[in-house]
Order: C-alpha cells, then sequence, then structure tokens
C-alpha cells in the first residue's frame, strides 16, 4: 500500500494487520509521516510533531511482537494529542498556542497518550486548540487558525479542531479530544467525522473532571474517529476495560459488543433546537431525515419538548463565566511555577481575559445562581429521559465560519437573525458538559459537500445505548466515502 491507501484504513483496521503481521508499524508510521509532511502545512492541523519518537515506538513494537508479547487492541495506529491539557514529557505544552508558553516543555505523561500507548498505539505530536479551550473555533496568536479539510477557506470548529481536521483529512484515524465545552462535537460536525464524549466517571483518572470547586463544567476525555469501531475500540483503551466505574450503568465494558446491539425498540426524542437554540433550516432538514432512518431500523422516535427555563443567552454567559473561574485557577496554578499569565506584558486573548477578570469579582451570589441554573439544566436531561433513551438533535446551529487573522477566528453571531454569544451559544453541544451525560457527535450528512453534525445524548452511565444507535445508523448511512471530498483538497501552505 502507498500512503494514501494506509491513510484510508481505519484504527481497527490497521491494528488487525499489523497483529496479524501483514504490516509492520514502521510502515504505517512512515506513511503516516509522509502523508503529515504533505497535507499539514495547508490545513495546520498538527502544531508539533516528533517523528523520530514515532519511529522509535514503532520498531520496539516491533521488537516485542517478535519476542511474542502482546503490543495491544491499537497496535501500530498513529495518533495525536491536544495541545491543552495533553501533556508528554520534553514536548511543548502551550495550553492552546499561549505564545509565552511556546517553549514550555511538559515533564509528566497525561491521560490519553499514556492509555493510548499501553493499548500500542503510538503518539506522533499534538493537534491545534484555542487559548485555553476558551472558544467554539480553533485559533489562536501562536499557531494561527486549523482550516477545515472540507473547504479551507473556512474553520475546523473547536476546541478539538486540529485533532477532527487530522482526522478527516486522513492523517491520522483517531485523535485524542478533551472536552469542556461541546469541545469533540463542534468539530466533529463540522468536520464530518465521529465524536464521543463518555459519561462522567466513565474514564478514571481524568484530571479536573469535577470542575473547578464543583463548579466549572465537567471535563471529559474524548476522542475523534473515522468510525464508530475505532471509537469503541478508543474507548477501551482509555477506560482500560475492567477498570471504568459508573454505578448506573450496568452495560459492558466491551464496548466493540455494544456497537452491534440493534436499536429496535429504542425510544428516541428528537429536539430540533434542545428548546431554546436557533438552527439554521439546511441543519435542522438533515437531522430530520436522520430520524427517519432511525425509524427505519426500528426505534421508534417522537418530537420532545425540551423545557430548558433558561435562554442560550443566559447559559452561554453561565458557560464563560464558570469557565473564566477555571482558567483563573489555571493561571495561578502557573505563577507558582513562576510563569505570569496574567502580566500586562503577556496579553491574553481580550474574551480570555475579560472572563478571567468577571471571574476573579464573582460574587457569592452569583456562584449560587451559576449552580441553581446548572441544576436546572441537569434536572431538565434527567426528567426527559424518564420517557426516551435517547436525544437526537442538531450538534450546532451554524455552518462553519471563515477563518479571520491569527488569533481572531470566532463563531457567528447571529443564527437564523437571532443574536448569539460568538464564543460559543451557536453550539448545542455543550450542555452535557454540565450534567455528565454521554454523547456521540455523528455526521448527518452533507449540504452541498459541507458536513453537518447531530448528536445522540444518552441517559447517565448509558454509553452503550449511544454508541449501539451510532453504529446502526453508520451501517444505514455511511459516511465514510465522504471522505474523498478533503482527499482532493489544494495542498497550497497557509499564509504566514
Amino acid at each position: 500500500m502507498d500512503q494514501h491507501d494506509l491513510g484510508e484504513l481505519s484504527a481497527s483496521e490497521t491494528a488487525r494487520q499489523v497483529r496479524s503481521g501483514e504490516l509492520r508499524p514502521i510502515e504505517v508510521i512512515d506513511a503516516a509521516i509522509a502523508r503529515i509532511e504533505a497535507r499539514n502545512p495547508s490545513l495546520n492541523a498538527l502544531v508539533y510533531t516528533n517523528f523520530e519518537h514515532a519511529r522509535q515506538v514503532a520498531l520496539d513494537l516491533e521488537r516485542r511482537m517478535a519476542s511474542g508479547e502482546d503490543i495491544g487492541t491499537l497496535a501500530g495506529v498513529p495518533t495525536a494529542m491536544k495541545d491543552l491539557f495533553g501533556e508528554y514529557p520534553r514536548w511543548p505544552a502551550t495550553l492552546g498556542g499561549i505564545p509565552m508558553l511556546r517553549d514550555r516543555l511538559a515533564e509528566a505523561t497525561s491521560l490519553y497518550p499514556a492509555r493510548m500507548e499501553h493499548a500500542g498505539a503510538i503518539m506522533i505530536g499534538t493537534t491545534n486548540s484555542p487559548t485555553l479551550g476558551f472558544r467554539g473555533t480553533c485559533d489562536n496568536e501562536l499557531f494561527g487558525p486549523t482550516r477545515n479539510p472540507f473547504d479551507t477557506d473556512f474553520n475546523s470548529g473547536g476546541s478539538s479542531g486540529g485533532s477532527a481536521a487530522a482526522v478527516a483529512d486522513g492523517l491520522l484515524p483517531v485523535a485524542g479530544a478533551n472536552d469542556g465545552g461541546g469541545s469533540a462535537g463542534i468539530e466533529a460536525a463540522w468536520c464530518g467525522v465521529y465524536g464521543f464524549q463518555p459519561s462522567r466517571g466513565l474514564i478514571v483518572g481524568v484530571a479536573g473532571a469535577e470542575g473547578s470547586g464543583q463548579l466549572a463544567p465537567y471535563t471529559h476525555e474524548s476522542l475523534v474517529a473515522r468510525t464508530v469501531e475505532d471509537a469503541a475500540l478508543v474507548l477501551g483503551a482509555l477506560t482500560r476495560a475492567g477498570q471504568a466505574s459508573v454505578p448506573e450503568s450496568g452495560a459492558s465494558t466491551d464496548w466493540l459488543m455494544q456497537t452491534r446491539r440493534p436499536v429496535t425498540g429504542m425510544r428516541i426524542g428528537l429536539s430540533m433546537d434542545l428548546g431554546i437554540f436557533p438552527v439554521d433550516s439546511r441543519i435542522a432538514e438533515l437531522v430530520k431525515q436522520a430520524a427517519i432512518v432511525f425509524e427505519t431500523l426500528g426505534a421508534h422516535v417522537k418530537v420532545i419538548d425540551f423545557a430548558l427555563p433558561h435562554s442560550q443567552q443566559e447559559i452561554s454567559s453561565m458557560w464563560c463565566q464558570l469557565m473564566g473561574a477555571r482558567m483563573l485557577a489555571t493561571a495561578e496554578g502557573l505563577a507558582q511555577t513562576g510563569i505570569d499569565l496574567l502580566g500586562d506584558d503577556n496579553p491574553l486573548p481580550a474574551p480570555v481575559r475579560r472572563w478571567i477578570e468577571r471571574a476573579r469579582d464573582m460574587s457569592l451570589a452569583e456562584m449560587h445562581a451559576a449552580s441553581d441554573m446548572r441544576a436546572s439544566i441537569r434536572q431538565t436531561f434527567e426528567a426527559t429521559f424518564q420517557d426516551v433513551d435517547l436525544v437526537l438533535a442538531p450538534t450546532v446551529g451554524s455552518f462553519p465560519v471563515r477563518n479571520a487573522a491569527r488569533g481572531q477566528t470566532l463563531g457567528p453571531d447571529d443564527v437564523e437573525a437571532e443574536a448569539v454569544d460568538p464564543l460559543i451559544g451557536w453550539a448545542l453541544s455543550y450542555l452535557t458538559n454540565f450534567t455528565g451525560h454521554p454523547v456521540a457527535f455523528v455526521p448527518a450528512g452533507n449540504w452541498d459537500d459541507v458536513p453537518i453534525g447531530m448528536q445522540l445524548i444518552g441517559g447517565r452511565g448509558r454509553d452503550g445505548d449511544v454508541l449501539a444507535a451510532s453504529a446502526a445508523f453508520e451501517l444505514a448511512r455511511p459516511w465514510i466515502s465522504r471522505y474523498h471530498i478533503p482527499r482532493r483538497r489544494p495542498l497550497d501552505r497557509m499564509p504566514a
């Protein structure tokens, strides 16, 4: 196979061929390196690569295989972690392209690379992210925007935009996507890949998973992939099957088995706006068509009234406020190591600094109000899941936005003539960061070659239901053929 043929292989098939001896790990990695060298300059998906490390790990895998060692379920699969809270010793860790941190090197190994390597995957670099993950687009002052593989004039979405763009463009089959605000969903929708955000507590050991002071949005160790099967394999690696701890679930941690379950009889609640969000009519149309697919598969679909008691402006403002508190805590932690992110000579993006300052001045009454709002969102979800097994909704309300000058790309400020916060207010995908429910971000289709995404939200601990429904839809309406669109894109380099 040449580099392009290897780039078309799923993670599952790559690992199978490596384990059987049909492919050598070094062949897989060399092909991935060739694709990255050819395609990433025009995409800006990976912002750091360590090819020497990847080749050394590949050769070590070959030595271990030769000695009869089982090298894992993801044997030889190339992957990358997100440059936000992902860390690997002696690799740059800029927290989303903060210029002051350009020379900062990590000292420890974070969860994603540690568990992926344990399963035989090979870390090849880090992917782009907005500063501190604080916006739904992927752009920062240090590295600039990540371009959308389907049309490079537009943004990939964020905050895991580098990961999604790399997967959609065939640079990697899977990549990491930690998620504190729909950050496995926005870019999955805009780049046409599959994202998965597990139930809170499923992946044991996620730093900050409970949020800052139990108030900030839950952070999930998430992923993006081209196929549901690949996502299930990665989920198994991240949970280290048998060590998962979600008391509500009762489900097997054989995630591949979950993808083979039928959806016959599943109760799916369809909400085109989660009660409060404006959604482009073209996006709504494709999600409605997806609902019909589920009916043909034997599921029971009904339109539901998602009765959130707050407006989308109120909730997005609350998210910004609580994320401001988390960013303040991060800045204060770095200050103890001698790094002053809040000094006058180290300007952060204006929205980041503004919300950090607001968090610094947050009153006790404001904290209680935010906590009450968050509780009401959770109660709405729990009430909804009394009557349905899954909720089907659009992932985002808008099409991708054009890239702006370095560090300046924001989302839309209105959708269907309704004002939204350009940081996050146009995304429907961040509510589960307040509730901890599992959600899959599924390619629903394309509109004039532009990907459109939908989300399947499950009850707490019902990750298996989400995977089963995702896999059934993929089998009925496979999206893998749509990747021919980014494959034929021009390979002009990004402007400086």
